[in-house]
Order: C-alpha cells, then structure tokens, then sequence
C-alpha cells in the first residue's frame, strides 16, 4: 500500500516538478534541458501580450471573487433562517451547481447571454434616437460575461464555506448581544461578522484562485478578452517553450499562495469560540 500511495503521488506531482524544473531551461525546447537559466522568466515579464492577458485575468478574477463573496455571504446567512423542505432545496441546488462540470456551465451561459443580449440589442436598436445605427450602444462578451459566469460559478462555493462557520459559531453570542438591546445591524457588524470572517476570506482567496486559473468557461465567454488560461491554451497549440513553462510556475505559486492562506484562515476560524 506504502508503495502504491507514492506511485500515485509522483503520477501528480513528478509531471508539475519538471514544469518547475524546465522553466529555467536555457535551451529552446521545453524537452530538451540545456542548462540553468532565468532568461525565460524576463521573457514573460517583457511579454506585452503575456501581461495584457495577466491583467484582464486580475480584473476578472477581482471583481467576480467580490462579487461571488458579496452575494455568497448574504446567501449563506439568509438561508440560516430557512428550514423544512425549502431548505433541503436550496441545499441541493448549492452542491449541485458545484458538482456541474465548467463545460456545461460555459456553455449555458454563452447560449443565455447571446439569447439575452440579442432580445437587447435589439430593443435598443428599435428605441434609440440616433440617425447612425453605428452609434447605438451594443452589447457583446468580454468583461461582463467572464466576470458573471466565475461570480455563478464561485457563488456556491462561498455559501457552502461560510454556512459551515455560521453552523459552528457559538449561537450564544448573537443571543448575548440580543439580549443586550444591540440592533440587528450592530450584532451583525459587531458580533457575527468578525466570526464568520476568516471563513468570508477563505471563500473570496478561494474563488479569486479558481477564476484566475479558469479556461473552460472563460472560452466560452471570453469572447475578444484574453485571459491568461486562454493565451496559454492558443501559445501551445504552436508548441510548448520554456516560456510556457516560467508562466505555468508563476501561476502554480500564485495559485498554493492564496489556496494555503485560505486553507490557514479556515482552521483558525474552525477554532470554537465560547462566551464568556
């Protein structure tokens, strides 16, 4: 058992290793090492295409992690007060949304976008008061259609995560603050929300990571935006560099630095905490 459990872990980890190794590659060919260098990394970093796709992959990733943690977290407290059979339904709509394969959720948000914004487009065409139709304002993917389709995506995500520290929260505490005439508003600000916060935080590192890191569903949507997944995706096809390789081990440290400090932020908040 000892020695197929590490069989396994060098069938995951051996292949990310020599990704690491071949970004400092002072030859020409991913395959090929010629020796130590850090050439390739000052290639990425004078890249403007590379950095033009790292930015609209940030912005995307920001404002979708914002807005996932925003609605996310009102979610998950509202549906504190909800029981019986609506619950059991909001519940299964929650994991079953995590469960749905990117594929599927790309392609459902390209069909209801294109439906929704042709329905639009046309109505603007029919009431704009403009002498040139090339002046009426159309809309189209790019920003707006990444950044709903990761908020849908990470959405359930942050419920789930922030439901289960509201679960573990002393109950107690919210009572105490009742019971001394606090208002819902200052229980919440003072009392709830400084406990579910590291789970609040977790939820927003969380899904900042999968939306800067996502392909599938960002193909779909992206339309003329480039995010970083999607560069990567169209630089390969013409073959694999070294370059490729310095922008993967970038991405891979990003990724463990925000999966680790929300890993942290969880087991902190996951200590009980007890009125006193």
């Amino acid at each position: 058992m000892r020695a197929y459990a590490i069989a396994i872990y060098l069938f995951l980890y051996a292949p990310i290793a020599l990704i690491v190794l071949f970004s400092f590659n002072s030859g020409l060919s991913a395959s090929d090492f010629r020796g130590f260098s850090i050439a390739w990394y000052g290639k990425v970093a004078g890249n403007r295409f590379v950095l033009e796709a790292v930015t609209h992959s940030l912005i995307v990733a920001a404002a979708s992690a914002t807005l996932a943690t925003l609605f996310g977290t009102m979610a998950a407290l509202a549906l504190q007060r909800v029981t019986g059979w609506l619950r059991a339904v909001f519940d299964g709509l929650t994991y079953v949304a995590i469960m749905v394969p990117g594929i599927v959720i790309g392609i459902a948000t390209l069909i209801a976008l294109v439906t929704a914004f042709d329905i639009v487009n046309d109505l603007l065409l029919a009431i704009w008061p403009a002498d040139d139709p090339g002046a009426v304002p159309q809309l189209a993917l790019g920003y707006g259609s990444i950044i709903a389709a990761h908020t849908l995506f990470s959405l359930a995500l942050v419920i789930v995560l922030v439901r289960a520290r509201i679960a573990g929260m002393d109950r107690s505490l919210v009572e105490a603050a009742t019971d001394l005439y606090a208002t819902p508003w200052g229980t919440f600000r003072q009392v709830t929300l400084p406990l579910i916060l590291p789970a609040v935080v977790a939820g927003f590192l969380l899904s900042f990571t999968f939306s800067f890191d996502d392909f599938v569903i960002a193909f779909f949507v992206a339309g003329s935006k480039t995010t970083l997944p999607i560069y990567v995706f169209a630089s390969i096809r013409r073959g694999v560099t070294p370059e490729i390789n310095a922008i993967g081990t970038v991405v891979l440290l990003v990724s463990l630095l925000l999966l680790f400090s929300a890993q942290i932020l969880l087991r902190r908040g996951a200590k009980p905490t007890r009125a006193t």
